[in-house]
């Protein structure tokens, strides 16, 4: 089914609390600066629960995207009933050993990962991992798919050509690469004090590769203070000059969550979100913070921020297909499934 473009697009994605939709949600989602629900675990009971509730977000507001952290491995908000994805790092062990056929199967595992939340109306997952790392980040590790970029490169490529086979959008983070530094950005502020050269030769390298393949890019919230003075989700000239004019990225830039220590500045979350969409972003994501959102969403209203027409592409790309499974794409379920239970 072909949808037309929309009129407008808000810059702010948001959470909800709980299984169920309340009032004061109905009322915020229907705000027309926001664009987006982020699902997290609380949300999820089963499929029939999470359908219901999707259905009364898309009942509230039926152009609102709807995205989840559905990576795998460790980070996998939805599990009861859905197949317990691998790792990245699980699969890019896979090539070493054979690389072919891993292509095909990290392939198949992006398909099948875009393929549920698809028919649970889940519109796309913050997915995949193209940080490069192994062991030096606390909060990386085995989200990665290798410490190798080219490898990354190749591994990520099959995934999102999974997921666009799903016919889902995919989102690649987290620019220009979170892998390098021990440090959390969800309870610290990162620092890579690496020249521009070094970055370039190594946690940029998946990012350059696969540029024109990603639908959407995360930055990290880190800071690279020999190279600009900003984190890079403040930084115009990581998101304006790097991402935007070097690498010719056209996609969406979401940030990361606005409420995690490595986005913390001076000022309240008007500031955060003024800061974030000046250098570059096109949608500002704040979790866990009802009086952060609304803030926030203050400040989008007070100072009437355009159309964001570049989620088109990656609204269309979400909706236009059927979410239902035909015979081969059932065979190709099963399949992929026992693969993934025999690993």
């Amino acid at each position: 089914m072909l949808h037309v473009m929309k009129n407008f697009y808000g810059r702010l994605m948001l959470d909800i609390e709980g299984e169920t939709l309340s009032n004061e949600e109905k009322k915020l989602i229907s705000n027309p600066n926001v664009c987006g629900v982020i699902l997290f675990a609380r949300n999820y009971a089963n499929k029939a629960q999470v359908r219901d509730l999707i259905l009364q977000i898309k009942s509230t507001s039926p152009d609102i995207l709807i995205g989840v952290d559905q990576e795998g491995g460790r980070v996998q908000r939805f599990r009861n009933e859905f197949v317990r994805l691998p790792s990245m790092q699980a699969l890019g062990d896979l090539m070493s050993a054979s690389p072919a056929s891993a292509i095909s199967f990290i392939r198949d595992v992006g398909w099948l990962m875009a393929t549920e939340i698809k028919l649970c109306s889940v519109d796309f997952s913050f997915a995949p991992v193209l940080d490069v790392d192994r062991d030096t980040s606390s909060v990386i590790g085995d989200r990665s798919f290798s410490d190798d970029p080219e490898l990354v490169s190749i591994a990520a490529k099959a995934f999102i050509e999974g997921i666009h086979d799903a016919g889902l959008p995919c989102v690649g983070k987290h620019f220009p690469g979170h892998g390098s530094v021990k440090a959390d950005s969800h309870i610290d502020h990162p620092s890579d004090s690496r020249t521009i050269n070094e970055i370039q030769s190594h946690d940029l390298i998946p990012f350059a590769h696969l540029s024109s393949h990603l639908d959407a890019i995360m930055p990290a919230h880190m800071t690279f203070p020999n190279i600009d003075k900003d984190p890079v989700t403040y930084s115009e000239f990581w998101l304006k000059r790097v991402l935007r004019e070097n690498l010719k990225f056209k996609g969406v830039i979401f940030s990361d969550d606005l409420s995690m220590k490595g986005a913390e500045i001076d000022g309240n979350f008007s500031d955060r979100a003024k800061l974030a969409l000046k250098s570059g972003c096109d949608v500002v994501l704040i979790c866990n913070n009802r009086e952060g959102t609304l803030e926030a969403l203050h400040h989008l209203e007070k100072n009437d921020y355009q159309s964001n027409t570049v989620l088109d592409a990656m609204w269309q790309r979400s909706r236009n297909d059927t979410i239902e499974l035909d015979k081969n794409a059932e065979i190709r379920l099963d399949k992929v499934k026992t693969a993934i239970e025999q690993m």
